[in-house]
């Protein structure tokens, strides 16, 4: 009997065992969906992001990914006020990558100047400071990291597993990107387990006491007896409003001033399951801790260009700064709040972790058996079946054998130029069940 064999070995990266991405289940009070039209998540494109996110090639002098400045145990986000790129430091403190895919805020950046992930995804890249394909002071541009891309075999393997063919664009390492990104997701909180029973208007029987005070300071406006917090960061997604205005952080990391940030990640996430910093909050990593973030709401220091009104308060002259005079109790209860929206999962789970190994390297990459084509073929030797894929062409691949899949069998089987890859077996009943795939060694056999 044969077999195309789908259960996991020693393998770096297991095409035929994806990891679910497209399809995680999240509470059904998480409704909105920010998904760009035309680029759904799919288990193997986001696949292929997570290879791409972690890869320094695509940094100019493959000293720095994604990764570097988004780093999965502090929520994607890094420790550093500044992150460190090819050319120096970054300008504003990296944003936390959680939920991005269920915000009500669909564009990208601190300053909203990415229209979608899929465009904010290869902005870094082209960033002279971040990761150095920019095309100006004596940079490589985009297209420089597409050539080098090319003449890498394992992605041609990969991105002819996702897309049918072996061209690397753009466009296509933006969509796989976005993919991943948008997969990232956090819904084990404590918060969540309490929101699972009953709505947020009451009160958690998982919360304690200073819990649900917070939770009703934050949902309950000013003038009800809150904070407000809710107003531009509305439950149960913790997204920011749209339509907000500046927070009165206007500051610029290294001094100056900048008015532009009018966006922020989702608050789920604020520090660590222990506690621990994910780093500083706002632009500019300024906060280091909740209580500092919420002294700063509870007292905002000015009216500045473009703040959000919903911070400020009639006053003689015009709008004044809000006050809400939360007393220190208070500000200790919403801090707790703030605390249960963090979840456990996106710190440590593999589907978001790197896929190499310590020396950088892939390992064996075990090809999807959905691509996999199994055929009689006749033969005057016996009867034979033709196992074959599409493939990149004249590229060598491993074509594995086992009837235990656990000892595999293996035989080096090039690629045609007709991007053909195929291997006849015998068909011998009486030697039972065997299992075929084929594999692609990255580095070479």
């Amino acid at each position: 009997m044969l077999l195309l064999a789908t259960l996991p070995v020693s393998a770096e990266l297991d095409l035929t065992r994806l990891e679910e991405y497209a399809n995680q289940p999240r509470p059904a009070y998480i409704t909105r969906d920010n998904t760009t039209a035309g680029n759904p998540i799919t288990n193997l494109g986001a696949t292929l992001g997570r290879v791409m996110f972690y890869d320094k090639r695509l940094s100019r002098n493959e000293t720095v990914s994604c990764a570097s400045c988004h780093r999965q145990e502090r929520a994607f986000s890094d420790t550093a006020t500044a992150s460190v790129g090819v050319a120096g430091t970054t300008g504003r403190h990296s944003m936390r990558l959680i939920n991005s895919r269920f915000a009500n805020e669909r564009r990208f950046f601190w300053d909203e100047r990415a229209a979608t992930l899929e465009a904010q995804t290869t902005q870094p890249v082209r960033d002279h400071t971040e990761m150095g394909f920019s095309g100006t002071l004596g940079d490589p541009g985009f297209a420089d990291l597409v050539t080098r891309l090319t003449a890498v075999e394992e992605y041609k393997v990969l991105f002819t597993a996702v897309y049918g063919d072996p061209a690397i664009t753009e466009t296509r390492i933006q969509r796989a990107l976005a993919q991943f990104v948008r997969s990232i997701q956090s819904f084990d909180s404590k918060y969540d387990v309490g929101r699972s029973q009953v709505g947020d208007g009451q009160p958690f029987p998982n919360f304690t006491a200073s819990e649900n005070n917070g939770k009703a300071l934050f949902l309950n406006p000013p003038g009800a007896g809150g904070a407000g917090c809710a107003g531009c960061h509305a439950p149960p997604e913790f997204d920011i409003d749209p339509n907000s205005g500046n927070n009165g952080v206007v500051g610029v990391i290294g001094g100056g001033t900048d008015f532009t940030v009018t966006r922020s990640p989702t608050l789920r996430d604020l520090v660590g399951p222990g506690g621990q910093s994910n780093g500083g909050m706002m632009h500019t990593a300024q906060f280091a801790t909740l209580a500092q973030v919420i002294a700063h709401y509870n007292a905002i220091p000015a009216v500045v260009q473009g703040i959000d009104p919903r911070l400020t308060r009639p006053g003689p002259g015009g709008p004044q700064p809000q006050r809400l005079n939360l007393t220190t109790n208070q500000q200790n209860d919403i801090a707790a709040f703030l605390r249960t929206l963090t979840g456990s999962s996106v710190y440590t789970a593999a589907k978001w972790s790197s896929p190499f190994d310590p020396s950088g390297a892939l390992g064996l990459i075990v090809l999807p058996s959905e691509g996999v084509r199994m055929t009689p073929h006749s033969d005057p030797g016996g009867p034979m079946m033709r196992v074959s894929m599409t493939a990149v062409p004249n590229v060598t691949y491993v074509f594995q054998s086992s009837v235990n899949l656990s000892d595999w069998d293996e035989t080096p089987v090039t690629a045609a130029a007709n991007g053909t890859v195929e291997v006849l077996v015998p068909v011998d009943p009486a030697e039972g069940q065997a299992y075929y795939r084929f594999a692609y060694l990255a580095g070479g056999l």
